[in-house]
């Protein structure tokens, strides 16, 4: 073989195993009015191909795209035309409502409006209004027919904030994975799922904050580290987005079967599912249910673990209920 025909073939070679070469690729941004970060190991930055997915996404299931499906349904649009993901949505959130006795209810939106927590702005909020309201309130009230949500009241209005979060955070994973991508995490607004190991070879690890009121970003501490295997990770608190009046603290989650903000002791619910839409719909129906049902709930779904951070009835002070599986997982 001549000298040029040899430099040709190892020059050849080089550029294939360039091409071949992964790295880990950090992307981060802003999403559904929060942030998110994405670390994967790649041979390629796709970077552009997930700004378009959560455009798609947003399109489908943002409350505060006027032009979105939920939000066109919302509207009571006629002949709305579905997507695979608004069909996702309303079929786990329908196995969440039966599973959760009517706790978990995406049809909670005129009340988490009324409360200032949705997408609407804040009313004066008295027993008669919440009565009035809660007449148009239930899962129920709802059917799925041929690609078309059927209500039957038109007054019916949908939140999906306690589950496409976590949905959304499984439909860039499930882009990944369909690029071959092995090892990964995930994160959008505090929801998490990972695959694989990091970029030091080890288990991705995830923190869980402690329940301090108006934490954020620059003021936050950590309550406990799980190291996260093949799993998703979905926490909902109170203790960030929440307004007082008269004295009384107003949680952002609702109890779609008094109509009024959830009163209970526990101050974060951290579920561990295989899916973050899963892990996401349950850490919200721990906060409505309370401690004690939440114990209940998970002794029947051997499927998903729990990190619960409660008050002490007796002295105010922070305890912690772990599940068996959720104990192996902490650092």
């Amino acid at each position: 073989m001549t000298k040029n025909k040899i430099l040709a073939v190892f020059i050849l070679t080089l550029s294939l195993n360039s091409c071949n070469t992964k790295q880990y690729y950090k992307i981060r941004g802003f999403t559904q009015g929060t942030t998110y970060s994405i670390i994967y190991k790649g041979s390629k930055n796709y970077e552009s191909e997930i700004d378009d997915l959560l455009h798609q996404f947003d399109m489908s299931l943002s409350t505060y795209v006027d032009s979105s499906i939920i939000s066109r349904i919302n509207k009571n649009e006629k002949n709305v035309e579905t997507d695979e993901l608004f069909e996702q949505f309303f079929e786990k959130s329908r196995e969440v409502y039966n599973k959760s006795d009517g706790y978990f209810d995406i049809t909670v939106a005129p009340l988490v409006n009324a409360y200032g927590f949705g997408f609407a702005k804040k009313s004066d909020v008295d027993s008669v209004l919440i009565d009035s309201i809660m007449a148009f309130v239930g899962m129920n009230k709802l059917d799925f027919q041929n690609g078309k949500l059927i209500k039957s009241d038109p007054r019916v209005m949908l939140d999906g904030n306690a589950i496409a979060q976590g949905q959304s955070v499984d439909f860039i994973a499930d882009f990944l994975i369909d690029q071959g991508v092995l090892n990964y995490l995930v994160e959008i607004g505090g929801e998490v799922r990972a695959q694989g190991i990091n970029d030091h070879a080890e288990t991705w690890r995830v923190g869980i904050d402690k329940p301090i009121d108006y934490s954020d970003e620059q003021n936050r501490s950590l309550q406990a580290i799980i190291r996260l295997k093949n799993k998703s990770l979905a926490t909902s608190g109170n203790y960030r987005k929440f307004y007082e009046k008269d004295g009384v603290k107003y949680g952002h989650s609702i109890n779609p079967k008094t109509g009024k903000p959830a009163m209970q002791s526990i101050l974060s619910a951290t579920i561990i599912a295989d899916d973050c839409m899963t892990a996401d719909a349950y850490a919200t129906t721990c906060m409505v249910i309370g401690l004690e049902k939440s114990k209940v709930l998970l002794s029947k779904m051997k499927e998903l673990d729990a990190y619960l951070i409660y008050t002490d009835p007796d002295d105010g002070s922070y305890q912690v209920f772990m599940t068996e599986g959720a104990k192996d997982m902490i650092e």
